[in-house]
C-alpha cells in the first residue's frame, strides 16, 4: 500500500484518448464514472480539481471535420464549439451527484504574470471551498503556442495546475497502465512502479508523441512529472479503464506508476519563476556564475550580455555559457540594463540619474533549474 501524507487537494488530469470515443464523441458514460469517483472524495473533505482535454476532438465532431484538424484555425474553431460541449457534459455529469462545476480556460500567460498566477489560485482555493469543482482546459481559440505542444494534451497543464495549488497528489489518467521500462508493445515490457528520480534512462523510454486525436504521449506525462515532483506533488500515472481507479489510488493501492516528490523542491514562489515563460535572457561571466551559484544576487558587473526587450518585473532566464542556469524577476529593464551592462553598481545612478536596487536580481526573485552545487 502507498501512503499519502495529507490529501488537502488532488488535481485529476483526464485525457482525449480517455474521454472520446473512436467516433469523435465524448464518453458520458466513462464521465459519470469519473463524477461518481470524485464525489466521494469530496464527501470525505478532499477537494478534486479536474483538467479535462477533449474540446477539439468533440468539436471537431460536431463541425463534421474529417479527422483531427491539423492547422491552427481549425483546431481552434473545433475548440470553441466544443468547448461548450466538454463543460455541458461535465455539469450533467457531477449533476447527478449533486455538485457544481466552474469552467477555468488557460492559457500559459496565467502562469507567467505574478497577479494572475495568485488570482488562478485564489480562485481554485476559493471553489474548493464551496465544494465546487473547477473543470480545467487550455483555452485553445485565443491560444497560437500552447495548442500545438506546450501544455502536451493538458499533461503540463495539470502539473502547472498542482504546482499553483499546492496539489498534494496529481493523477493522470490515460490509455496505458503506467510508464514502462521500453515500448508496451513489446510482450517483454515489465511497468514500473515507482520512479524517484527522472533519469535520461527514465526520459529515453518516455516513448513516441500520443496517438492522431491526442496532443500528449508518455514523454509529455515525464515532463510533468518533472514539474510535479520538484513541486513537492506526487504523481501517478494510471489506467483510466481500472475499476474506481481514482478512489482506489487515493486508497493507497498500488496502481500504475507513482513518481515520489524529491526532496529539494520549489517553494511556491519559486515555482511561478521557473516554470514561468522568459521574456528574454541575461548572459552572465563566471564570476557572477559563482556568485549566483552561493545564492547570493546578481549585480550589473557580471552581465555580459542581455537579449529580448522586457520591462522591469518581467521574468528572465540567466545563461551561462548558453545554458540556462537560473530565472529570476529583473529589476531594470532591458533598456536600462543595456546600459549598465558590466558596470559597477556605484556607476547605475550616474548612468541612468536614478537607482531601483544595487542588484540587477534580488536572491528571494531567483529560481535554479537543479540544486545549487
Amino acid at each position: 500500500m502507498r501512503q499519502w501524507k495529507s490529501l488537502k487537494l488532488i488535481v485529476l488530469k483526464v485525457g482525449t484518448s480517455v474521454l472520446a470515443k473512436p467516433d469523435g464523441t465524448l464518453n458520458k458514460k466513462y464521465m459519470q464514472q469519473v463524477a461518481s469517483q470524485v464525489s466521494k472524495l469530496t464527501k470525505q473533505g478532499i477537494p478534486v480539481i479536474v483538467v479535462s482535454s477533449g474540446a477539439i476532438v468533440s468539436g471537431a465532431k460536431e463541425l463534421r471535420l474529417k479527422g483531427m484538424p491539423r492547422d491552427i484555425p481549425s483546431r481552434q474553431a473545433s475548440a470553441a464549439v466544443g468547448q461548450s460541449i466538454l463543460i455541458e457534459t461535465w455539469r450533467t455529469a457531477f449533476h447527478k451527484y449533486y455538485l457544481q462545476v466552474a469552467q477555468i480556460l488557460i492559457t500559459y500567460e496565467a502562469f507567467s504574470n505574478r497577479r494572475t498566477y495568485i488570482n488562478l489560485r485564489n480562485s481554485m482555493t476559493i471553489l474548493a471551498k464551496h465544494g465546487i469543482i473547477p473543470i480545467i482546459n487550455e483555452n485553445d481559440p485565443i491560444s497560437v503556442h500552447e495548442i500545438e505542444s506546450t501544455f502536451g494534451d493538458n499533461d503540463k497543464l495539470s502539473a502547472l495546475v498542482a504546482a499553483n495549488t499546492d496539489t498534494t497528489l496529481l493523477i493522470l489518467l490515460t490509455d496505458v497502465d503506467g510508464l514502462y521500462d521500453k515500448n508496451p508493445r513489446h510482450k517483454d515490457a515489465k511497468l514500473i512502479s515507482e520512479v524517484s528520480e527522472i533519469t535520461p534512462a527514465i526520459e529515453r523510454i518516455g516513448g513516441e508523441p500520443g496517438s492522431w486525436r491526442t496532443k500528449g504521449g508518455m514523454k509529455s506525462k515525464i515532463e510533468a512529472a518533472k514539474i510535479a515532483m520538484k513541486s513537492n506533488c506526487a504523481m501517478v500515472i494510471a489506467n483510466a479503464r481500472e475499476k474506481d481507479v481514482i478512489t482506489r489510488i487515493v486508497e493507497g493501492e498500488e496502481i500504475g506508476t507513482l513518481f515520489k516528490p524529491t526532496r529539494s523542491w520549489y517553494r511556491n514562489k519559486e515555482r511561478w519563476i521557473r516554470y514561468a515563460l522568459s521574456s528574454g535572457k541575461i548572459a552572465v561571466d563566471q564570476g557572477a556564475r559563482n556568485a549566483l551559484m552561493k545564492g547570493n544576487s546578481l549585480l550589473p558587473s557580471g552581465i555580459v550580455q542581455v537579449e529580448g526587450e522586457f520591462e522591469t518585473g518581467s521574468i528572465v532566464s540567466i545563461m551561462y555559457r548558453e545554458r540556462e542556469i537560473a530565472k529570476g524577476v529583473v529589476d531594470y529593464s532591458s533598456e536600462e540594463l543595456q546600459k549598465i551592462k558590466g558596470k559597477h553598481t556605484d556607476n547605475i545612478e550616474k548612468i541612468l540619474g536614478y537607482k531601483n536596487y544595487d542588484n540587477v536580481i534580488r536572491r528571494e526573485n531567483l529560481a535554479w533549474p537543479l540544486q545549487r552545487k
